[in-house]
């Protein structure tokens, strides 16, 4: 018996376990202390009252004969994947039924979606940006280039035709630096991906945080993305089902590599592997995309926009630099008088009680730099 290879590349420590491990570890010896955690990015506030009664109502159908569910269809029930539809229509967006793809979360399609592909594919990464994206390259075996994002760019990136990816990970608003791309730089990387046959694995996971009209809010805004593109976007932060566990995959018909249909072959790869969202949480995923639930979910997201406001005003007060914020949940703080990202975290742990994360955790160009989390408890 051999372990897989990828067991020696990846980091020994995962960063936000080696955050919680810190963090423990201070909490020991300070037992009485009541942190601020501004760390991991989950979610504080409870679900809205019409998703609560959407779990209830399915919940109770799950017990009758008459309404009783078994086995989720392949992709999804219809019902969520018609409101998810129906979302993309409101922005001028069409997307077909058979495009979409219910799963549990973006993180799990953002990993799964490599199995599509050859090992031998070069997949290109912003650094920093979210760990999971390397990890799973590294576990797929599959070579890593990076493209960087610094102070210089305002850490968002543009295509460098010097590299000829086939894979290509873009998340915007970007998780940690909360950078966001316009419509006219997403058509630079559209027109790039299109130009060298690449694929690019858009995560949309905190597009309900963007304000700004001229900011991308999908992929599919773009003109030629349904050549390039498959977008995952994710219920987690948009209305609360961090504990629910629900997202969705868009895989459009026309995405066709080596004369074989990418939706086609993800759903061989959902049914074989997957057995769909659980029946009460998908009823749940759709009372958040009706009109009721939206505005629900919108007071949800304008919390913790405040609490970024939050941050940022007190940044400003103190003329520390910092990026994001305006249009995401995420405000990426620069170190001040040169701190590295481990010994910030360590003073703002100790001398002020706040949970931080690391930039460093995010990549070489993260070092410098904490995200601060806008979810945390408005109460602390």
């Amino acid at each position: 018996m051999k372990v897989a290879g990828w067991a020696n590349k990846l980091k020994k420590n995962y960063l936000f376990q080696a955050v919680a491990d810190k963090t423990q570890n201070f909490l020991r010896f300070h037992k009485d202390v009541k942190l601020k955690n501004m760390g991991i990015g989950d979610v504080t506030l409870p679900l809205p009252e019409v998703i609560v009664n959407a779990c209830i109502k399915a919940s109770k159908e799950m017990g009758a004969v008459e309404t009783f569910r078994g086995y989720s269809p392949n992709g999804g029930w219809d019902f969520l994947k018609c409101a998810i539809h129906n979302d993309y229509l409101s922005k001028g967006i069409y997307i077909d039924l058979d495009e979409i793809f219910v799963s549990d979360g973006a993180k799990s399609d953002m990993s799964n979606i490599l199995d599509l592909f050859s090992s031998d594919n070069i997949c290109l990464i912003p650094d920093p940006v979210y760990p999971v994206y390397l990890d799973t390259c590294i576990m797929h075996d599959m070579h890593v280039e990076f493209v960087n994002a610094t102070e210089e760019n305002d850490f968002l990136p543009l295509p460098d035709s010097s590299i000829n990816a086939d894979i290509i990970y873009i998340c915007s608003p970007n998780n940690p630096t909360g950078a966001s791309y316009s419509k006219e730089q997403m058509k630079l990387w559209v027109d790039y991906a299109n130009s060298c046959d690449a694929i690019i694995l858009y995560d949309a996971a905190y597009e309900a945080f963007i304000r700004d009209s001229n900011l991308c809010k999908s992929i599919f805004e773009i003109d030629g993305s349904e050549y390039c593109s498959i977008e995952f976007k994710s219920f987690s932060k948009s209305a609360g089902f961090t504990g629910m566990r629900c997202g969705y995959s868009v895989v459009p018909k026309k995405l066709v590599r080596n004369n074989h249909s990418l939706n086609s072959l993800w759903a061989r790869r959902h049914s074989t592997k997957f057995n769909g969202v659980p029946y009460i949480i998908q009823r749940a995923a759709e009372a958040s995309l009706s009109d009721e639930g939206k505005c629900e979910c919108q007071k949800l997201i304008n919390q913790y926009k405040k609490n970024a406001s939050n941050i940022m005003k007190i940044l400003r007060q103190k003329s520390i630099k910092f990026f994001g914020g305006e249009n995401s949940p995420y405000v990426w703080m620069k170190c001040p008088n040169n701190m590295n990202s481990w010994d910030c975290f360590d003073q703002l742990l100790e001398d002020y009680n706040i949970v931080s994360t690391p930039g460093s955790g995010f990549g070489k160009n993260g070092e410098g730099f904490l995200r601060l989390s806008a979810f945390y408890n408005i109460n602390n």
